[in-house]
């Protein structure tokens, strides 16, 4: 074993995402401009390598984060890290240099939720003797989705859109001959324009957004940096619906989506889905994820409709193998999981009164 660790700077950012970017399990996530996105709210990106004769063979990009009650920090290694699974004395001489890490900069835990199937049942026996506990989360509750389709877009175009659930494939053809128009020349100007979207859309489908600063930081450091794109749909010269997706390697994830409440029924988040696979694969991806997806499938679950939207882009449903935590402080790693849980229990259901009598006028 001839391995050297250290944590890269600036000018190796290029050599990092050069791995990142060939590797099997490389993800936007691990990026080093997705670490700049994250030190923009509150996390300092920390990225480790692990080199043997001069070329990196396994990498991380670990997220810290100072909790305030505790004074300690954790680390976050969003699907990551990033090497070869299967070899087990790389992995452990990674976990034992992030360990270090962690020691000279007093975190009390590392998160990982690696971008592997739950079927791989040999890898969660590995990480369960090492030290680490599954965390139980279900549908949406963990930090990344645990449930997501992806497709694979290495056939040719006519194969895949033959391959397309049947309303689907008539969704998109609707939408074309209705005259919705997907625009992709999109500057700065244009992501105002998709917040507004966005705002009706959270509106509508009640869940919470980001400030427009955060999408502003995603434009300077993915979009300006050919790591995201901003697709919008128009319809009789306004502005509908729109997507953002990103890019990196042979990937690309599709992350946020807004549709107005105007002329739904012209279909243009079934025309922007399909134009953004193409641009996936004129880029030369493989894999088009579609993201998050309930757990639960059956139809009285709100978001079934959700499901059965991206189900009718034929992708493969994937199960991850779920989040991971490795205790470094036993003790304060059991504060922590005591307040986590009291905040989830009585103080969410608290928040949720309030806000409930907030909107109805009770007291």
């Amino acid at each position: 074993m001839d391995y050297k660790a250290y944590l890269i700077e600036k000018k190796d950012k290029d050599k990092f995402n050069s791995f990142l970017s060939r590797s099997e399990k490389g993800h936007i996530f691990q990026s080093y401009e997705w670490g700049e996105v994250k030190a923009r709210t509150g996390w300092v990106p920390l990225r480790l390598v692990v080199e043997r004769e001069g070329e990196i063979i396994a990498a991380v990009s670990i997220l810290e984060r100072t909790v305030p009650f505790l004074k300690r920090k954790i680390f976050y290694a969003p699907r990551g890290p990033v090497l070869d699974y299967k070899d087990r004395e790389l992995f452990d001489f990674l976990l034992a240099e992030i360990r270090k890490l962690a020691q000279r900069r007093k975190a009390f835990m590392l998160k990982i939720d690696p971008d592997i199937p739950s079927s791989d049942k040999e890898l969660a026996d590995y990480l369960a003797s090492r030290g680490f506990r599954l965390q139980e989360k279900s549908d949406f509750e963990g930090i990344q989705p645990r449930y997501v389709f992806r497709l694979d877009i290495t056939p040719e175009l006519d194969l895949l859109f033959a391959n397309l659930h049947s309303k689907t494939r008539y969704n998109i053809r609707l939408a074309r001959r209705k005259g919705v128009q997907i625009k992709e020349n999109c500057t700065r100007e244009d992501l105002r324009v998709f917040y507004d979207v966005l705002i009706i859309t959270a509106k509508r489908d009640n869940f919470l957004i980001r400030s427009y600063d955060y999408f502003e930081t995603l434009w300077d450091c993915l979009v300006e940096n050919n790591l995201a794109k901003l697709f919008l749909a128009e319809y009789k010269g306004e502005v509908i619906a729109g997507t953002i997706a990103f890019i990196f390697g042979d990937k690309t994830w599709y992350i946020y989506g807004a549709s107005s409440n105007k002329h739904r029924n012209v279909m243009p988040n079934y025309l922007l889905q399909w134009r953004m696979i193409e641009w996936a694969k004129e880029n030369g991806c493989r894999i088009y994820d579609f993201r998050g997806v309930p757990g639960r499938l059956t139809p009285d679950n709100p978001l079934y409709g959700l499901y059965r939207f991206k189900k009718g882009f034929m992708g493969d449903y994937v199960e991850f193998i779920g989040e991971f935590d490795l205790p470094y402080s036993p003790l304060v790693y059991k504060t922590y999981t005591a307040m986590e849980a009291f905040y989830s229990g009585p103080v969410k259901k608290l928040i949720r009164l309030y806000k409930k009598t907030k909107n109805t006028g009770g007291a």
